[in-house]
């Protein structure tokens, strides 16, 4: 079983980013992060539509960048918490802080679906050894 995020949780980790990299902190859309903290646990006939943490990571991601809930951080935040997610999950992103955000840019830019975003994480992950 998955260690999902709350609304809360995902609404502060923006809050800390905002501080820590700058831009407006706020929510643009507090109905898309309600929808959002539902979206990774999605399943249909019994069976989870994202069957592994790396989907659901990915699904919190691009909920993210393509949803703009917020008003400012969007790309940073959804980084943020996918590696919350993961790390909550046992995995810690290996790639480099650089890698992370050119990522994230390049899902912006629509280079990348779910299972190609769920696939970046898995390589890029390494299961946590304090787990």
């Amino acid at each position: 079983m998955a260690n999902y995020l709350t609304e809360e949780h995902i609404v502060l980790l923006h809050a800390i980013v905002i501080k820590e990299t700058g831009g407006a902190d706020g929510v643009r859309d507090p109905h898309g992060i309600k929808a959002l903290i539902h979206l990774p646990q999605q399943g249909f006939g019994g069976k989870e539509l994202y069957s592994d943490i790396f989907g659901k990571a990915a699904v919190y991601t691009r909920g993210i960048i393509k949803g703009h809930p917020f008003i400012d951080g969007n790309k940073r935040t959804a980084m943020v918490v996918a590696s919350v997610f993961l790390e909550e999950n046992g995995f810690n992103i290996s790639e480099k802080e650089g890698g992370i955000a050119r990522f994230g840019i390049e899902i912006a830019e629509n280079k990348f679906k779910i299972p190609e975003i769920a696939a970046w994480f898995k390589k890029n992950s390494k299961r946590n050894k304090n787990r």
